[in-house]
C-alpha cells in the first residue's frame, strides 16, 4: 500500500504573481529519510473550449515563451482572486478572443501536472458563442484568433499541430460529454 509522505518542512524560493516555488522537505513512510522536491503553488486555471452556432471551434494562436514556439490553443488562463472558475472562464473567452458564450458548461477538471504543481484546471464548453468585441490583448500577451470547424481539431491533434496537454485534455473532457449525450 502507497502511504503519504510527511511534510517535514517547507520554504519559499521565489514569489510571484504566477507561482511560488518552494522547497519541501518529505519524509519517505518506507525508508524514514528526507528528501527535497521544488513544488510550484499555482491558482487554479481555466480553458473553454468555445462553439459558434454553426459548429465552429475558436482557438487563438499566440507565442509562448518557455518553448519560443507560436502556439495554437483554446482560451484560457488564471482564476483570479474572487472569481468562481466558470467567471473565470467567461473573461478569458472574451478577452482572448472577443466572444462571449450563450450557455458555459464545465466539462471537468485535471491536475495539469501533479508531481510539480498544486493547482487544478477547469475546462469549460461554451456553446453558442457570440462576438461583442475585440481580442484584448496585454502588454505581454498578443493572441490571433483562429476559427476552425470542429471535424479539424483531432486531425490537428495527430498531425501534432495542436500539443499543448491542457488543450488536449480539454478535448478529452469535450469528445466524453459528445459521447455521452450530456
Amino acid at each position: 500500500m502507497i502511504l503519504p509522505w510527511s511534510l517535514a518542512r517547507s520554504r519559499t524560493e521565489i514569489e510571484n504573481r504566477i507561482f511560488t516555488l518552494k522547497t519541501r522537505t518529505h519524509i519517505s513512510p518506507r525508508t524514514g529519510r528526507e528528501h527535497e522536491f521544488y513544488v510550484l503553488e499555482a491558482d487554479d486555471w481555466v480553458n473553454v473550449v468555445p462553439l459558434t452556432p454553426e459548429g465552429q471551434v475558436l482557438l487563438v494562436r499566440q507565442f509562448r515563451h518557455a518553448t519560443r514556439e507560436v502556439t495554437i490553443e483554446i482560451p484560457g488562463g488564471l482564476i483570479e482572486a474572487g472569481q468562481t472558475p466558470e467567471e473565470a472562464a467567461a473573461r478569458e473567452l472574451l478577452e482572448e478572443t472577443g466572444y462571449a458564450a450563450a450557455e458555459l458548461t464545465c466539462l471537468g477538471r485535471v491536475r495539469p501536472n501533479p508531481a510539480i504543481l498544486t493547482n487544478w484546471c477547469y475546462t469549460f464548453l461554451a456553446r453558442d458563442v457570440f462576438q461583442v468585441s475585440q481580442i484584448q490583448n496585454n502588454e505581454t500577451e498578443e493572441l490571433e484568433l483562429v476559427k476552425l470547424g470542429l471535424d479539424r481539431i483531432e486531425e490537428m491533434i495527430f498531425s501534432g499541430e495542436i500539443d499543448h496537454a491542457l488543450v488536449l485534455s480539454a478535448f478529452v473532457h469535450f469528445y466524453l460529454h459528445q459521447k455521452s449525450g450530456a
